[in-house]
């Protein structure tokens, strides 16, 4: 049964070996120069000058995050895996303003670069009609991290890290939220939504809930795959200065501690990992709003097609 409300309980365990193309999306026109040049400017708002004018021009579709430190994590909060809160240092990079959509994956399965996606998942799952999830600019779900790391190859791009998804949710300021510290209310994003009756929502529709580099649905709408191993004790290790986790090794010896001593809790409601997992950031439509927090970490297998789960794409600066 799913527990839509419980920290990390939001998968379904059904994977698909048989998928089928679904037909009949809507495409829309791509976004005109003068609609970017709006983001630019809207970008530049929150953005020092100097981290825009260097890596020029942004790549269609995506923000930039400027280089510099920014506090990972919590000390008083969520779960134990989500603490303590330090300070990580990274390089700039870009990341998509919102998550890849339905009409952008279809680009990638008829390059035939990409598989289909699962188009029973919903159906499969009881969350309702497999159409009430399928617009054009609605989210991308029913796609494993296999699938959403191959869609950002396609792209050439790559799926963001877990430090840097942090940073492009938080900011410099530690906020709590993608917006700032104010509690989730209903013009922030899509969450809370009953399982079975409502779905997603079209990409980038709640202004009041970007972050801080302008970037949408960073709280709400899909779960997002995002680049990292799911290291129960990353905020630990002698490089969470840099953002980066153990090795599988490491993080199967986590696991098998963490057993050992009964901490079943400390990754939250999800059971403790049997393998080395992929992490998901960001809540979604059926989820809680305090859950939303930007330092919540749930995790799951990389082959996972999950209804409540999408991605967006990264990439790295580059300075002529």
């Amino acid at each position: 049964m799913i527990q839509p409300y419980s920290r990390g309980t939001f998968i379904l365990l059904v994977i698909s070996a048989v998928v089928r193309w679904p037909a009949g999306i809507a495409k829309e026109p791509k976004a005109s120069p003068e609609m970017r040049s709006e983001v630019l400017l809207s970008l530049s708002a929150s953005v020092p000058a100097a981290a825009l004018e260097a890596p020029s021009p942004d790549p269609d579709g995506m923000l930039i995050v400027p280089a510099g430190p920014f506090t990972m994590g919590a000390n008083d909060e969520g779960e134990l895996d989500e603490r303590p809160a330090h300070t990580v240092n990274i390089g700039a990079f870009y990341m998509d303003k919102t998550e890849v959509t339905n009409e952008a994956y279809a680009a990638c399965v008829d390059a035939k670069k990409c598989r289909p996606w699962d188009d029973q998942i919903a159906t499969r799952n009881h969350a309702g009609t497999e159409a009430a999830f399928r617009g054009a600019r609605q989210p991308a779900i029913g796609v494993s991290w296999f699938d959403s790391r191959d869609y950002c190859q396609f792209r050439g791009a790559r799926l963001p890290r877990e430090a840097e998804w942090e940073k492009a949710a938080r900011g410099t300021d530690g906020r709590k939220f993608p917006w700032g510290n104010e509690k989730p209310g209903a013009v922030h994003g899509v969450f809370g939504r009953a399982f079975g009756r409502d779905a997603t929502e079209s990409v980038g529709s709640y202004a009041a809930g970007r972050g801080p580099y302008g970037h949408d649905d960073l709280a709400g709408n899909v779960w997002e795959w995002v680049e990292d191993l799911y290291d129960p004790y990353a905020y630990r290790r002698a490089a969470a200065a840099e953002g980066v986790p153990g090795d599988c090794a490491a993080i199967k010896k986590a696991q098998d501690d963490l057993r050992r001593e009964g901490k079943e809790g400390f990754t939250g409601s999800n059971p403790i990992p049997n393998e080395c997992e992929r992490v998901l950031r960001g809540g979604a439509f059926n989820y809680w709003g305090d859950g939303l927090r930007a330092s919540n970490r749930v995790h799951h297998g990389p082959s996972f097609r999950l209804v409540m789960s999408g991605f967006r794409c990264a990439k790295d600066v580059v300075i002529p």
